[in-house]
């Protein structure tokens, strides 16, 4: 077995992601595990009564190109979705990514994960840069002005909604931390709960009831119980019906063993002279 060895009480912590340059210099750090996770659960729980699965697009660290004027301009949201924007089934169909002037439709919702190198950004408290690219609120708000605009931060467990209203975000009161999108069908809450193995405050999809919309595994889990459930009690079944055609048997059998009891009397009573239908 490998031995870990304990650190040095001298050694520096390893720099984390945020401390990281990643191959873009204007981003930093690297994506984490929970952005594997979170976008994942989106998207299997993003099941809309509205709309096919084939007529709306969902897309997670997905490079989204808006200025036809400047093609190399884009934003990567970490999550997002187009309603009525076809998805392809053909694999070499599969986008690239997402270009609002060849797609002709905006996205519907975004999605980021703030995060401390984020959080700024997210929130629209950056200034444009020298090269006038625009920041990532003016984009969402602005340019391609999409309805609803959320941010959740694990660090806080702070959920964040925007709707667009005359051209503008606008803050949401999530008070019950839910939001439901009429359009779509569907609500986006915190759910607290396991995923993948891993305990914790989780943004999922929920339904006009306010039930939490399930994941194919769990969805699978569950008929897996209901077989289980159902097979034990045709096992129940099985076994009153066969305690049934045991106790019948017995009484079969006692109501034989009193007639052959009766006849056998009959039978001495004659041997004696004695007429059975005789006696009181």
């Amino acid at each position: 077995m490998v031995q870990l060895q304990p650190p040095h009480p001298q050694q520096k912590s390893l720099p984390t992601m945020y401390d990281l340059p990643s191959e873009d210099p204007e981003e930093p750090g690297l994506p984490d595990e929970f952005h594997d996770f979170q976008p994942d659960l989106l998207k299997k729980t993003c099941q809309s009564p509205h709309y096919s699965q084939d007529d709306y697009f969902l897309a997670s660290d997905l490079n989204l190109y808006y200025d036809r004027r400047h093609p190399k301009w884009y934003k990567r949201p970490d999550w997002f979705l187009v309603l009525g924007a076809r998805r392809s089934r053909n694999q070499q169909q599969l986008r690239l990514s997402y270009v609002i002037w060849e797609e002709q439709i905006n996205p519907f919702l975004v999605v980021e994960l703030s995060s401390p190198g984020t959080e700024n950004e997210d929130l629209g408290r950056t200034e444009r840069k020298d090269e006038k690219r625009p920041t990532k609120w003016e984009v969402y708000e602005k340019i391609l002005q999409i309805p609803y605009y959320v941010i959740y931060d694990r660090y806080e467990n702070q959920f964040r909604g925007f709707v667009l209203r005359a051209g503008k975000y606008e803050a949401l009161d999530l008070g019950e931390e839910r939001l439901w999108l009429e359009e779509l069908g569907l609500g986006l809450g915190l759910w607290q709960g396991s995923y993948e193995g891993v305990e914790g405050l989780w943004l999922r999809f929920y339904d006009r009831v306010g039930e939490w919309i399930s994941t194919p595994s769990e969805r699978a889990e569950r008929e897996q119980q209901r077989a289980i459930v159902a097979e034990g009690d045709r096992d129940r079944q099985r076994e009153r019906a066969e305690l049934a055609d045991r106790d019948r048997d017995r009484a079969e059998a006692a109501l034989e063993e009193e007639r052959q009891k009766s006849q056998q009397l009959r039978d001495r009573l004659l041997q004696l002279g004695i007429d059975p239908n005789s006696l009181p």
